[in-house]
């Protein structure tokens, strides 16, 4: 089981440091009092349970925001790796209060991956991320490898206003933002407000919108692509007053490093909105959102973002009340889940084209091993594995000025490799009446929306927004995982919690077969702090 270690940092002990993450709509409040008014045991393993499959394993977890006694709060956690080594950004909003409409400013910390563990940096405040008279809400990083540059995308919100009284009048108060850093998040440039840019004309038709949260992807043809949702305003009363909106997610997206963005289309019917993506097999891009219908969204666009088909419901999936933000990540098969017909010969009609998104990773050479970090190999942009050059100075792309940039050099095959299936994971609360019980879940066909298994519960305890990062293979894991999510003891916005896990642990845990029975707002073990 992989660790995440605090090195010379101790949380508990940095008094600068403690805030926590994770906000809890009223109702859902409510309804956590009403579940401990009940009676039910909160950390009881059910014997049903244990007697079906065996007490799940939980990772070790480490608090790396924690609410203050002040009132400082954080929330809406994100998370991106940065390679070669690599590098965790764990990224967060640093609220006044929970509430939204007291969000103030973001805030990072910097970990670095070693032999299984990770040691974290001391928190740093982005000063650059902010618009005057704009509290700045929900990161999103992207990562180009191209020059190795890091996009945080942000919505800055006019003063105090919240979302809900946006879409009440149909008045928008968000702008676009985005800060970059090309040092793998040690300093950061300074703000782009890309609003008219990305969006332009089409923003008088929406009440609000914002991005992801959570990380955004790379596909294979280079293309940056930012999750995102609005609600479009569908009627208005002939006074001017709102009449009808709806959510939708979509995509903002780049093809020139990030020098401009576009605005893609809306995912069609369902109402859809917090969503995240990523790349799939037959050339898809795959979106998972959340939803006010009782069940995610999903919806596939077969043009890298620029629109997107009609969503469907996904069964096995369930929200909880009102829904709640949820992450996805890809990520290769192993080697020994592919039947003979899927290992593909390479030749002119057949060769795999399935979009390669990042984060890189390396071809398995079907051993259940784990190999150095250093020679972690990320698959690039064009589907084949390249390996980090030497460090060299670039351009910051959207600047035009010259800068020392972390720029890998990416030596390109003229053949295309096998490329394996791809699987998907998945977090969200796994309570249906209230946000309870971090779960992970796995689909190995993505294109399934009955294809996904429940959850395997990391978390026992309130719950709320999470960010998932793709490691690649590291020392002890032959792929491993990380989670960066909102925690707590009676709410979920006490802490934000990070743990590392590998697809051995997912495998091992999500329960299968005739284990798939319902423990969703059942405790189900611990989840060990650090």
């Amino acid at each position: 089981m992989l660790m995440s270690k605090m090195g010379e940092h101790n949380e508990a002990d940095e008094e600068e440091e403690e805030g926590g993450g994770g906000g809890q709509d009223r109702d859902e409040e409510e309804k956590l009092r009403q579940l401990r008014a009940s009676g039910q045991p909160r950390f009881q393993v059910p014997r049903t349970f244990l007697k079906g499959m065996g007490a799940p394993r939980v990772p070790r977890r480490t608090v790396l925001f924690q609410q203050e006694r002040t009132g400082l709060t954080y929330r809406v956690p994100a998370l991106l790796c940065v390679p070669p080594r690599p590098t965790l950004l764990a990224f967060a909003e640093q609220r006044l209060s929970p509430d939204d409409s007291h969000a103030h400013r973001l805030v990072l910390r910097r970990g670095t991956l070693a032999r299984g563990s990770v040691r974290w940096g001391t928190l740093t405040v982005l000063e650059t991320a902010v618009l005057e008279e704009h509290r700045s809400m929900n990161p999103c990083p992207v990562l180009d490898e191209h020059s190795g540059t890091i996009f945080l995308f942000f919505i800055a919100v006019l003063g105090h206003t919240p979302e809900a009284v946006q879409i009440a009048t149909g008045k928008n108060a968000a702008r676009l933002c985005c800060v970059t850093s090309c040092d793998a998040g040690l300093t950061w440039g300074s703000v782009r407000d890309l609003t008219e840019e990305a969006i332009g004309a089409a923003l008088q038709d929406w009440a609000t919108f914002a991005v992801g949260p959570g990380h955004g992807v790379q596909l294979r043809s280079g293309r940056l692509l930012v999750p995102a949702y609005t609600y479009h305003v569908d009627r208005r009363e002939c006074f001017g007053r709102i009449c009808w909106t709806s959510p939708h997610s979509l995509a903002f997206y780049s093809d020139d490093h990030g020098i401009s963005w576009r605005c893609g289309g809306l995912v069609p019917n369902l109402r859809s909105g917090e969503c995240q993506l990523a790349a799939v097999d037959g050339d898809f891009l795959y979106c998972n959102a959340r939803s006010p219908l009782g069940n995610r969204v999903q919806a596939l666009s077969a043009d890298e973002g620029t629109s997107f088909l009609p969503g469907e419901l996904v069964p096995t999936l369930a929200e909880t009340a009102r829904g709640c933000q949820g992450s996805i990540v890809g990520f290769p098969a192993p080697p020994s889940s592919r039947p003979q017909a899927d290992r593909w010969p390479v030749g002119p009609g057949n060769t795999p084209q399935s979009p390669s998104f990042y984060p890189g990773v390396q071809e398995s050479s079907g051993e259940d091993v784990g190999v150095p970090v250093e020679g972690w190999v990320p698959r690039g942009p064009f589907g084949s594995p390249q390996s980090w050059g030497p460090v060299k100075h670039g351009l910051e792309p959207g600047s035009g000025r010259d800068k020392t940039a972390w720029t890998p050099e990416l030596p390109m095959s003229s053949a295309s490799p096998l490329q394996s299936p791809t699987w998907l994971l998945y977090s969200h609360p796994s309570g249906r009446r209230a946000r309870l019980h971090m779960g992970i879940y796995l689909s190995r066909s993505p294109l399934d929306p009955h294809s996904w298994t429940e959850p395997w519960v990391i978390y026992e305890g309130p719950s709320g927004y999470s960010d998932l990062a793709f490691l690649g293979p590291v020392p002890g894991a032959s792929l491993a995982f990380a989670c960066l999510f909102e925690s707590g003891t009676r709410a979920s916005y006490e802490d934000i919690s990070f743990c590392l896990f590998s697809l051995g642990d997912v495998l091992e845990n999500v329960p299968t077969g005739l284990e798939r029975c319902s423990l969703r707002d059942k405790p189900q073990g611990h989840c060990w702090p650090s």
